[in-house]
């Protein structure tokens, strides 16, 4: 990862570049590619202050004076956040800060680091501006329904969740010894997640959907040609091919992005993602899981992005979500994940220690 963090001098500078950015604009003056369609191609930068799901209180849309004063107050916490400790600093408190925080990105990183904290703010490049779409400064990616959250888990969903609760692994071997502990997620490398395991970026950042990630790497490039279409992301690499007017994969055939087609749909890019693989779960999804997307270009700078989600086995019902997309000139740099991961190994170990100090019965690798 990198660092990428830095400080906006003007908050109400955000919210204007973004209102103007998102100006439709004419459609003979939308850059297109020698075939006609419009020309998607470029980086872009998915960071943002809009949360997923809309937070308890808030409207659906802000006013230009509250978005203003809510981005000042992030940039200045996280500038202060930033400073050095003094040397005389008291010790932290016993248990670590259990304070309320006061806002979404200082509820992202106590989930992320429980009440002692996770990553140093250093390492952090989180978004200064709230999405803006059609003018309308938005609260949540989710638009449909409209309260602005995903909808309930359905029984069948339910059921399963509390099944895999019941049970800590993926892994369907059976042990030979019945009085053994089922295979534990410290068992094996496989069994620790994707993320962690530096093969997939965590949170959906690469998708389908993809999503903003909220702490770092939110830089996403597209790379257009008539037969295909390349979304590479900046964490982990990940590179999502998309053929273009073709058949899906037969259902054999599972992906952990899923298998994308494309067609468009007048001036707009539209992605149908399905044969996902039961590695992945989106939101808890299953294999059946199938998105569609939509990017529109609105300018020269933005594009639209909109995504509706559909998993029968998960919802029962689809819903929706959409948000801009920037242009940026920053570059990708390479993500080097295992560059003094310790962890990984480092939890392994320690069960190992487990099972030889006879602590446990954890299935012998």
């Amino acid at each position: 990862m990198r660092n990428r963090f830095i400080l906006v001098a003007s908050a109400a500078t955000l919210v204007f570049a973004a209102l103007s950015l998102t100006a439709q604009a004419p459609k003979s003056a939308l850059p297109r590619t020698p075939d006609g369609h419009p020309d998607l191609q470029g980086t872009y930068d998915l960071s943002m202050m809009t949360p997923m799901e809309r937070l308890p209180g808030d409207p659906p849309f802000l006013t230009k004076e509250k978005a203003e004063a809510l981005q000042k107050a992030e940039v200045a916490r996280r500038a202060k956040n930033n400073q050095p400790l003094p040397a005389d600093s008291p010790p932290p408190p016993v248990g670590g800060d259990t304070s309320a925080p006061k806002s979404f990105y200082e509820i992202l990183e106590r989930a992320g680091g429980g009440a002692v904290g996770g990553y140093n703010n250093f390492w952090l490049q989180q978004g200064s501006a709230f999405t803006v779409v059609d003018g309308q400064i938005r609260t949540s990616i989710v638009i449909d329904p409209p309260d602005g959250h995903v909808p309930p888990y359905n029984a069948a969903a339910r059921k399963r969740l509390a099944a895999g609760r019941a049970t800590p692994t993926s892994d369907a071997r059976e042990s030979q010894d019945p009085t053994a502990e089922p295979p534990g997620a410290f068992d094996n490398p496989e069994q620790r997640p994707l993320g962690e395991r530096c093969l997939l970026g965590f949170g959906s950042t690469s998708g389908p959907p993809a999503l903003p990630d909220y702490f770092y790497n939110d830089l996403h490039q597209i790379v257009q040609t008539p037969g295909s279409i390349m979304i590479l992301t900046e964490m982990v690499h990940d590179a999502r091919i998309v053929r273009m007017n073709a058949q899906h994969l037969p259902k054999n055939i599972r992906r952990w992005m899923g298998d994308s087609v494309g067609h468009w749909d007048g001036d707009t890019l539209v992605i149908d993602t399905t044969n996902f693989s039961d590695k992945t779960r989106f939101r808890e999804s299953t294999e059946n899981l199938h998105v569609i997307e939509r990017l529109t270009r609105v300018n020269a700078k933005t594009l639209l992005y909109r995504f509706t989600v559909e998993d029968p086995e998960t919802w029962d019902r689809p819903w929706t979500g959409e948000y801009t997309w920037p242009a940026t000139s920053k570059p990708i740099y390479e993500y080097a994940c295992h560059e003094g991961n310790y962890a990984l190994a480092d939890v392994l170990r320690g069960a190992r220690r487990h099972d030889a100090e006879g602590s446990g019965a954890a299935t012998k690798k």
